[in-house]
């Protein structure tokens, strides 16, 4: 399988407020989201557990523990980070559309073949769990940032978060329609919501 850019440990960070500081977490929460990553490529999303995450990663299922209450709020964390590693240069003499495009694309392809990991952040990011509410809000606050950077100035904020939508939806479609499908889908979503806003 192809490698997946490394999740950041600054990016997924989740908050300790009112614990006393660690000189480590960031090291820890690196080690930890990298065996989470491994885990993820060795076994099911259902039959991932915590404590072979912290196994792998050599630290204390209490660790692993205190920076991610569960395991969906950790897959969740590892999506997050992967999506904050896709490049976010865009070139400014294109047009919106192929800079959304192009945006877009490269935000779907996160782990694109791995259709394993692609089910197992989509089953995180919408699981009823409350520790990963606040990660699945960082997670909209990443696409809609780039979106917005992709668009350029001028445009609505009903045409961002439609296509904040469309990407969103796209994720969960991966899990029944075939990948190749979903991205060309993704293209002509933003043929028709870019055209229907400057009509």
């Amino acid at each position: 399988m192809a490698s997946s850019p490394m999740v950041s440990a600054h990016d997924a960070q989740p908050t300790t407020v009112g614990r006393r500081p660690d000189r480590r977490p960031p090291r820890t929460i690196q080690r930890v989201l990298d065996a989470g990553l491994d885990e993820l490529r060795q076994t099911d999303y259902a039959d991932l557990t915590m404590r072979a995450v912290a196994a792998r990663a050599g630290v204390s299922a209490a660790s692993a523990y205190k920076y991610f209450p569960s395991k969906s709020a950790l897959v969740a964390a590892i999506y997050l980070g992967l999506l904050r590693a896709v490049p976010s240069q865009i070139q400014s003499d294109d047009t919106p559309k192929t800079r959304l495009n192009a945006m877009i694309r490269d935000m779907a392809l996160v782990a694109a073949d791995e259709p394993e990991l692609l089910n197992a952040f989509a089953a995180a990011v919408m699981a009823e769990d409350p520790a990963v509410g606040p990660i699945r809000e960082e997670i909209a606050e990443e696409v809609a940032k780039r979106i917005s950077i992709a668009l350029g100035p001028g445009w609505s904020r009903a045409v961002k978060s439609t296509l904040l939508l469309t990407f969103s939806g796209a994720l969960m479609a991966a899990r029944f329609v075939p990948y190749d499908l979903v991205i060309r889908q993704l293209g002509d979503s933003v043929e028709l919501i870019l055209g229907a806003a400057v009509a």
